[in-house]
């Protein structure tokens, strides 16, 4: 799956698990992708979109 938004671009950011010690261990952070059908430039396509944008109205979905 694509992992990275096609309105906003929000895509997969990286960081660290840090302990209660102050040890740190490589993680990742995912963006929730959803699969949708949208209509962009007037014809309907599945786009790969975060529900940040979903919610927001930032898409067209289409029925």
């Amino acid at each position: 799956m694509a992992y990275h938004c096609e309105i906003c671009n929000k895509k997969t950011s990286h960081g660290f698990n840090v302990s209660h010690s102050n040890r740190h261990t490589k993680r990742v952070w995912k963006p929730n992708i959803q699969r949708v059908r949208a209509r962009v430039d007037g014809k309907v396509k599945r786009i790969y979109v975060c529900t940040a944008c979903l919610k927001s109205g930032r898409v067209d979905r289409a029925i």
